[in-house]
């Protein structure tokens, strides 16, 4: 198995904890992502996860980065980390997508990686005029999304859509097709994840859930290589645990003290992320902190340990204040993994 490696997600949508954190503002600029990322690879991280949403999923008014077009700018503003970029393949023709990636991916030397969602925001979908499909017919129309922006990124002839015609390609097609991450709780999305992924992304939850969920995906058949995992999970280390639980109870105190828009209520009730996640209290999106990365500098070594030996590979990371924080992880942790 490979060294664990360690990630951090963009603030593309802002932060990733409180929104209205006095030492953390909910900045969504690039030049902020740039920098940040600038920040993390000179301090050792390895990768970056940048979501898509066109419109905010906690606040319409809030502003929010275009995914693509920022990545395409990351990889000249970057060196090494490794870029990924999540797409909703509702938002894209697949051969203007397959020929935006190979582009991008040519442009960052190989850098980037692709990471599948299929949208769990309705009015997201609804608000640009789409047809927000049921659960798992946007699982369907995926998984035929993908088959053909991989073809096409193969170099093949591929058609696309229902009316004929010729069929398209891509030139020039990548020498090496960017890897794709998936995730998903639901069967659906697990399926997609065993025919198609390079490595399944895994919601932030204790460790013997993360094992049930790893231990399912490996009993799956594949094609090809065997399938990796990562991780999401919302960090809080500290000098002993004492301090980071009363840090936890901060950033607790600050997330119930805001009011909602309700927007905010716009999920998919048939997303199973939601329902594995509902009636937690958690700090993070994606699972946040009930990964339970959460405590002293030793315990967190430890348990990242035991979740890199149970099959975790990438840890993609949030933290609050973003800049502080992966400075402290960079400082305390990293080094115990290298």
């Amino acid at each position: 198995m490979t060294a664990a490696r360690f990630g951090v997600w963009a603030p593309v949508y802002g932060n990733h904890g409180a929104r209205n954190h006095p030492h953390d503002a909910p900045d969504a600029s690039y030049r902020r992502t740039r920098d940040l990322l600038l920040r993390a690879e000179a301090a050792g991280f390895d990768s970056t996860l940048l979501a898509q949403h066109v419109i905010h999923p906690s606040n319409t008014e809030d502003e929010v980065l275009e995914t693509w077009s920022t990545i395409a700018a990351l990889a000249e503003a970057t060196t090494r980390i490794e870029l990924i970029g999540a797409v909703k393949p509702l938002l894209f023709n697949p051969l203007v997508f397959a020929k935006i990636a190979a582009n991008i991916a040519d442009i960052a030397h190989g850098r980037l990686s692709v990471n599948l969602v299929t949208g769990w925001f309705l009015p997201e979908l609804e608000g640009l005029g789409l047809d927000p499909l049921e659960h798992d017919d946007r699982y369907a129309y995926s998984r035929e999304w993908l088959a053909a922006v991989v073809e096409l990124w193969a170099g093949k002839h591929v058609p696309i859509g229902d009316r004929g015609g010729h069929p398209a390609v891509i030139r020039p097609a990548p020498a090496d097709p960017p890897p794709l991450y998936v995730g998903g709780e639901s069967e659906p999305g697990r399926a997609l994840a065993a025919e198609y992924a390079d490595v399944f992304f895994i919601n932030g939850r204790p460790f013997l859930e993360t094992v049930e969920v790893i231990e399912d995906l490996r009993a799956r058949p594949r094609n090809g290589a065997e399938l990796r995992f990562g991780l999401s999970a919302f960090v809080i280390a500290r000098d002993t645990e004492s301090e980071a639980l009363a840090e936890l109870d901060y950033l607790h105190s600050l997330d119930e003290a805001e009011t909602r828009p309700e927007i905010s209520g716009g999920t998919d009730p048939k997303t199973q992320m939601y329902k594995v996640l509902s009636g937690t209290k958690r700090i993070g999106s994606n699972g946040g902190t009930l990964a339970g990365l959460v405590g002293s500098y030793e315990q967190v070594v430890e348990r990242i340990h035991a979740f890199h030996a149970a099959g975790i590979e990438l840890f993609m990371l949030q933290f609050q204040p973003i800049e502080s924080e992966l400075d402290r992880f960079a400082d305390k942790i990293i080094p115990h993994f290298r």
